[in-house]
């Protein structure tokens, strides 16, 4: 099932519609920690990627189907579960380096615009706030369905993308390399596979 359509109008006139099965999901959900992973990744020493991701966090959905321009996300993550599966880096993480996580506890997102795309493709633009520092982020979402579990929840998930710079929240803690370049990666890649659930 598609959330949104494309009109079979050559691509430079194509007009997106919305299917009319949408319509069905529209409501408040829940993000479900539990099989939810909001991931990044960096570059390392300019050769290898490492990948962390937030153990504990919290966020809602609306979704409505008939408008999906007012559809809105919120999440706040706890900045203390960073987790790269490396406990020294992760404790440099939480360090005033990076995130100073006793001064700076959460990192959050407000959406402020959602837009089809067409097919199952959907895009969302938001405010992401880490050390009181708010810039906007868009995030592009894939749509993986709608079911209804074993225990009765009724489910949606999405996959999402999106790239930043870290700089532009003031984390620049940086080391120089010998061989030219630098330990961190500025861009970082931030990934997301969210499952949610209706509420009652």
């Amino acid at each position: 099932m598609g959330i949104f359509n494309r009109s079979d109008n050559d691509t430079a006139t194509a007009t997106t519609t919305v299917n009319p099965d949408l319509a069905a999901l529209t409501g408040d959900y829940t993000i479900d920690p539990a099989h939810t992973t909001l991931g990044f990744t960096a570059r390392h020493a300019m050769v290898t990627n490492v990948k962390g991701e937030f153990r504990e966090f919290s966020g809602t959905l609306h979704l409505d189907g008939t408008d999906p321009s007012k559809s809105t996300a919120s999440i706040d993550v706890v900045m203390d579960s960073i987790d790269t599966g490396n406990a020294d880096r992760d404790n440099h993480l939480r360090s005033a380096d990076f995130f100073d996580t006793e001064k700076y506890p959460k990192m959050t997102f407000r959406s402020t615009a959602a837009e089809a795309l067409g097919g199952d493709h959907y895009r969302i633009t938001g405010d992401l706030t880490i050390r009181d520092v708010t810039k906007p982020v868009t995030i592009d979402l894939e749509f993986n369905g709608a079911a209804k579990d074993p225990f009765g929840n009724e489910r949606v998930g999405f996959e999402g993308k999106a790239e930043i710079l870290r700089s532009d929240w003031g984390l620049t803690w940086n080391a120089a390399l010998e061989t030219g370049g630098v330990l961190v990666s500025d861009k970082i890649k931030l990934n997301f596979d969210i499952s949610a659930i209706r509420k009652a």
